[in-house]
């Protein structure tokens, strides 16, 4: 088992020293990897048409592959994983780019987590169809990892015009893992075929986990592949437990058989990033 910490952006702040001493604090207390997660651009919540979705621009988000460019010069062993990133809003050519350079300035602890999203604001203003990025996102997936193992690729669609060049340098990984967030039936096809994981984010470990997680074991074996070697990476969110639950909620996730288990500490009224540090610490100690 794995175990993580959720980045708490939306209420960290801005401070660089203070995100450094988070992230040393993390890796110092054991943890095995920091997640953090993806919004280029926030909506007016009362804009029309509405959006329905938890954030809005008055909710701070660090770009996360710049993010992550910081974090592992001041880190040594922590993974860094993105959880999840907005694949299909962004270029794929420069995706692959700035992870496979994530990748080698961190030492190879890049994990990319990936998603559609929900906040088609997004997609207009980065000049990307909303209504076509559950298509999209496999021919990326498709072109991410020939970026990060060839030198050379050629490839042309409709989407993508490449002609016999490449990154450079290529990842330390090759490839980097790709796992996806997301629990309709697609998702959870898409991610047996294509994908190295899951993520869950902050579900409970429910009869509904346990169908989705049934539902995945079910797609994986009919692409071909061990469930056993598939990872599941839930967050568990103390906002909504006391700290006496907490064991309770990482028992039901390893007996649904979660790889990673990931602690979210926002929303829970911490207010300073000194509070989401001893919530982390916390947290460590029921880990044992």
């Amino acid at each position: 088992m794995h175990y993580g910490v959720v980045f708490p952006q939306i209420e960290f702040g801005n401070d660089p020293q203070a995100i450094k001493d988070y992230a040393q604090a993390a890796e110092a207390l054991g943890y095995d990897y920091l997640l953090v997660y993806d919004h280029v651009l926030g909506a007016h919540p009362n804009r029309e048409p509405k959006l329905t979705g938890p954030y809005t621009h008055d909710h701070p988000f660090h770009e996360p592959l710049v993010f992550f460019g910081f974090l592992a010069g001041v880190t040594t062993r922590l993974q860094l994983a993105t959880g999840i990133l907005i694949l299909p809003q962004r270029q794929t050519v420069l995706v692959a780019k700035q992870t496979a350079e994530i990748d080698v300035l961190s030492g190879g602890r890049l994990r990319l987590g990936i998603g559609l999203g929900w906040n088609y604001v997004e997609y207009d203003a980065l000049g990307e169809k909303f209504q076509t990025r559950g298509r999209r996102v496999e021919e990326q997936i498709e072109i991410l990892r020939k970026l990060w193992t060839q030198p050379l690729v050629t490839h042309r669609t409709a989407h993508h015009v490449i002609d016999n060049a490449g990154i450079n340098p290529l990842p330390v990984q090759r490839p980097i893992p790709i796992w996806f967030g997301g629990a309709a039936e697609s998702a959870l096809q898409r991610a047996a075929r294509l994908g190295d994981g899951w993520m869950p984010a902050g579900r409970a470990p429910d009869d509904t986990a346990k169908t989705y997680i049934e539902q995945l074991h079910k797609f994986l074996e009919e692409a071909g592949r061990d469930p056993e070697n598939f990872g599941i990476d839930p967050w568990v969110s103390i906002q909504r437990l006391k700290k006496d639950e907490w064991h309770q909620r990482i028992q039901g996730w390893r007996t649904l058989g979660a790889t990673h288990i990931a602690v979210d500490t926002m929303r829970a009224g911490l207010a300073s990033p000194q509070a989401h540090i001893d919530a982390i610490r916390s947290f460590r100690e029921v880990l044992g």
